[in-house]
């Protein structure tokens, strides 16, 4: 089992919680992705987006909710 110490994630996002929140988005679009279940060695998807956010490889960019009134 890998481990992510949150000060790696955060490297790449701006906190540890924005960092885990990019993580699990970017893992749900994998998962729409169709792959070999079955391949030896195969990653769960959430460790794949950790890996990938922590290396750098993922962009992302935060837009604002806007609130109603």
């Amino acid at each position: 089992m890998q481990v992510f110490i949150p000060t790696d994630v955060a490297k790449h996002a701006t906190n540890k919680y924005l960092g885990v929140l990019v993580a699990a988005r970017f893992a749900r679009v994998l998962n729409e992705f169709p792959r070999d279940r079955s391949a030896p060695g195969e990653k769960k998807l959430t460790t794949r987006a950790l890996e990938d956010l922590t290396r750098g490889e993922i962009e992302y960019r935060v837009i604002p909710r806007r609130r109603t009134e």
